[in-house]
């Protein structure tokens, strides 16, 4: 009797274990659910990125590792750092793997970071310069988990027609630094600089017959150069790893604009109803990365108000122009 009696007991114990355990389970999922719906935007999610370049955020002088949680904190799916900040961060004695770690612990992507070197120079010791700093600033990418970096044509004041077959080969040299570093440099076009048009741009491209050439865009660059909005998606937009998104003004004319007179998505005249679909259509599925040097935002917002402003502005224009695509 005693041992049917232990028995029962141990079955009771038992089965008041497993209820408390049960209950307990269930009352850490309902804490669990509440808090992923406090936290989680219910927004729908977009196949294209909204990510950050860090310009947006030059005015408030923050450093690197704060920019990586702020734009996290934003709701932002990745980001672009600029390499002297990173270089500054690592001055300090923070470390690129410290970065690798905060930018997967955040999830963001790291979509691109922004440097600048005169690796399209017409003088071959600046070319070599820049070789070597391309060099140094890819390990330092590589070993954050960034697979990207801006090379933009500096070193040149306009394109000589007669050169492209060598503006093609210095594109090409660096692709191949990229070959051995894991990091891939893309083709920047500025709209007030040498390499403004992107019929030129694409042209330099092909002609490397390169596999991983490409070029970054940026809605105010395209316009500012003078660029016809209506062949865009003649771009085979799978090979486009990100595009600067932004706006820009019905004045002054385009020629007129300064990187200052850029506004948040949706604030200027940009036809991003017509553009967006064609690079969606086009193959794009990227990050469109918000680029701002707007000095009258930064006037009257604080970091936290500017990222906000320019994460939900450009998911709204974004989700409007895919809204008859998707």
């Amino acid at each position: 009797m005693k041992n049917k009696i232990s028995r029962r007991n141990a079955i009771t114990t038992s089965l008041k274990v497993f209820l408390a355990a049960m209950g307990g389970y269930a009352f850490k999922a309902r804490v669990q659910d509440q808090s992923y719906f406090e936290n989680t935007s219910l927004k729908k999610i977009l196949p294209i990125r909204i990510s950050l370049n860090t310009s947006t955020l030059l005015h408030y002088k923050l450093d690197v590792d704060v920019q990586i949680d702020m734009v996290a904190d934003a709701g932002f799916d990745g980001v672009e750092l600029w390499m002297r900040d990173i270089k500054a961060y690592l001055e300090k004695g923070g470390t690129s793997e410290q970065l690798k770690r905060k930018l997967e612990e955040r999830g963001l992507i790291l979509e691109n970071i922004i440097g600048f070197s005169k690796w399209c120079s017409d003088d071959p010791e600046e070319r070599k310069k820049a070789m070597e700093q391309l060099r140094e600033e890819m390990m330092i990418i590589a070993q954050m988990g960034g697979k990207f970096i801006a090379a933009p044509v500096q070193g040149l004041k306009s394109l000589d027609s007669t050169k492209f077959d060598e503006y093609s080969e210095r594109y090409n040299a660096i692709l191949e630094l990229g070959d051995e570093t894991g990091v891939t440099p893309i083709l920047e076009l500025w709209g007030m600089g040498a390499l403004n048009k992107v019929a030129d741009c694409a042209r330099i491209v092909i002609a490397t017959g390169h596999p991983k050439a490409t070029m970054l865009l940026d809605f105010y660059h395209v316009y500012r150069g003078g660029n016809d909005w209506d062949t865009v998606d003649i771009l085979n937009g799978k090979k486009l790893p990100v595009i600067h998104i932004n706006d820009y003004p019905s004045s002054p004319a385009y020629e007129l604009l300064k990187d200052s007179d850029r506004v948040l998505p949706g604030e200027g005249v940009c036809p991003f109803n017509v553009v967006i679909p064609k690079l969606y259509n086009a193959g794009f599925r990227g990050g469109f990365s918000v680029e701002l040097f707007n000095k009258e935002y930064w006037a009257t917002m604080d970091a936290e108000t500017m990222l906000k402003n320019s994460y939900e502005k450009t998911y709204e224009v974004v989700e409007k122009a895919l809204a008859k695509t998707l």
